[in-house]
């Protein structure tokens, strides 16, 4: 097998990762795994048509065993004992990733996924301020002589990186002529370059594990790291990795997911937002029942969310995995603080849902937050690290519970319509232009957020949708109106030439996939082959 880098232009220390023994290692990877890979995305399509066809998603009859057995993952080391504060954010530029270890949360998710744009500048600056930070190197000055360094009066966060979902593609390694997997560029540059230093740190390697949907990905990604480790010498169970439940089937599997990945788990992960996404795509056209109402509304206290989120603590603390709560993605507004009020009073309740619920610590997005988060999980666990020893017997989830989507509150809006098109367009563009979070009316939206937001457009009018407020039908000729309206909007807020450069694009392609007959799987795929 053959491996070449396509992409000609210059990349600052590009030289110091693509290096011929890493290439050579992700040459390994892909001539044992990319197989795999193929196959098991091929099956999530006939299992998403199965399911379309029947209207039946179910607990798996083959694995009851494993349901049923008495088995528990891997001790978690030490430095992830503690995880009630996680920040998220990504990897690149410099400049965040020092904020990221600076926060004072216990975890970093250092995200080269939904909150990173994959263009091959970001991916070889991620690894490289990923490897200066486990070597405490990591530095940066910015064009007005601000300096930004590692902090030395206090822990810095413990790095947990997210590797790209096995569906995405890395157009910048061919090999023999086709694309390499992003989910094994992304692993296997960080793991080959950092693996050893943060052995030696007693801090990893440790990874979050996106979008899977069953637990033959999970066995495919425990095949990659038991094989990694032994490619350079380290001994197996070091490294260890949290699964995001961020996809409907998924849910439906969580003990088989930790137990294929039971010498190398640490816990899973409640992905809010894109498990809203998984259960509009997955059932998409399964009829008005599945027809999901507005976004916002859409709250962690619904029935089919409360069931999804208590099977994941109880699956967890019943195997000796961690449980990790959702996303808080508001963003403090300094300059208007009865907003940051009022945002922080939502954070305050969500996080203490999850404390209550169980959970040994939650995500933010926004290091104002982190001691919003801690306090609350520091009043529930009080001396202890975590919840491992709250079992949460009393819950007995069933599917009709976990797809009874009915039971969530809200309505489908012209206003929540408007909505989705202007974050779809408004997320797309700042994608495109190389950033893959951006902070849209005080919520941080990352492809999670408007992967929802395009998705709930398709189905509106796959279902003709009627609006609560305006009475209106969802038809392609309403949403092109609204598209149009919308994307003028964005026009007048960021200029001509912003427009021309980004937001036309974007609109573009959000109308090419909010429109066609066709459902696309993934907004990121097309936009990928936007961005250089």
């Amino acid at each position: 097998m053959a491996i070449t880098v396509t992409d000609p232009r210059p990349i600052e220390r590009a030289e110091e990762i693509l290096t011929p023994k890493a290439l050579a290692f992700i040459e390994e990877l892909h001539t044992r795994f990319a197989g795999t890979r193929n196959e098991l995305l091929a099956a999530r399509a006939v299992k998403r048509q199965r399911v379309a066809d029947t209207g039946k998603l179910d607990f798996l009859p083959e694995t009851q065993d494993v349901r049923d057995g008495d088995w528990k993952v891997a001790p978690a080391p030490a430095a992830l004992q503690d995880r009630r504060v996680e920040m998220t954010g990504p990897a690149s530029p410099a400049k965040m990733a020092i904020n990221a270890l600076n926060s004072g949360a216990k975890v970093w998710l250092a995200d080269l996924e939904d909150a990173s744009t994959p263009t091959w500048g970001n991916v070889i600056d991620a690894i490289l301020n990923l490897r200066d930070a486990a070597q405490g190197t990591l530095s940066y000055t910015s064009a007005e002589g601000k300096e930004y360094r590692l902090r030395t009066d206090a822990p810095l966060a413990v790095v947990v990186a997210r590797p790209r979902g096995w569906h995405m593609q890395e157009k910048h390694l061919l090999l023999n002529g086709e694309p390499a997997v992003g989910a094994l560029v992304d692993f296997g540059l960080h793991f080959f370059h950092v693996a050893k230093q943060l052995v030696l740190n007693g801090q990893g390697p440790y990874y979050y594990l996106p979008k899977m949907e069953s637990h033959l990905e999970a066995r495919l990604w425990n095949d990659v790291f038991v094989f990694a480790q032994d490619y350079l010498g380290l001994g197996q169970g070091t490294i260890r990795a949290t699964v995001l439940i961020e996809t409907i089937p998924a849910a439906f599997e969580m003990d088989e997911i930790l137990y294929e990945l039971r010498d190398h788990a640490s816990g899973l992960n409640a992905g809010r937002w894109d498990y809203l996404f998984s259960i509009i795509k997955y059932f998409r056209d399964a009829g008005e029942e599945f027809v999901l109402p507005d976004r916002a509304s859409v709250a962690m206290t619904a029935p089919f969310m409360r069931a999804y989120t208590e099977l994941l603590v109880k699956t967890c603390h019943k195997r000796g995995a961690f449980a990790m709560g959702g996303m808080a993605a508001v963003i403090p507004n300094r300059r208007h603080p009865e907003v940051t009020e009022a945002a922080f009073a939502k954070v305050r309740a969500d996080k203490t849902r999850e404390a209550n619920d169980g959970f040994d610590g939650s995500w933010v997005a926004h290091p104002d937050l982190v001691p919003t988060c801690r306090e609350v999980f520091d009043a529930v666990l009080g001396d202890k690290p975590n919840q491992l020893d709250k079992q949460r017997p009393e819950v007995n989830v069933t599917a009709e519970q976990l797809l009874d989507v009915t039971s969530a509150e809200g309505q489908v809006t012209e206003a929540g319509l408007r909505l989705n098109l202007y974050v779809a367009i408004a997320y797309t563009a700042v994608w495109l232009s190389g950033n893959g979070a951006v902070a849209i009316h005080n919520l941080m939206e990352d492809a999670a957020t408007a992967e929802i937001s395009r998705s709930q457009v398709w189905q509106q009018i796959r279902n003709k949708s009627v609006l609560a407020d305006t009475g209106n039908t969802v038809t392609r000729e309403l949403v092109e109106r609204i598209l149009g309206e919308e994307t003028e909007r964005l026009r007048t807020e960021f200029g001509d030439e912003a427009f021309r450069r980004y937001y036309q694009p974007a609109s573009e392609l959000i109308a090419d996939i909010c429109l066609s007959e066709d459902y696309t799987d993934f907004l990121t795929t097309p936009a990928y082959e936007l961005v250089g």
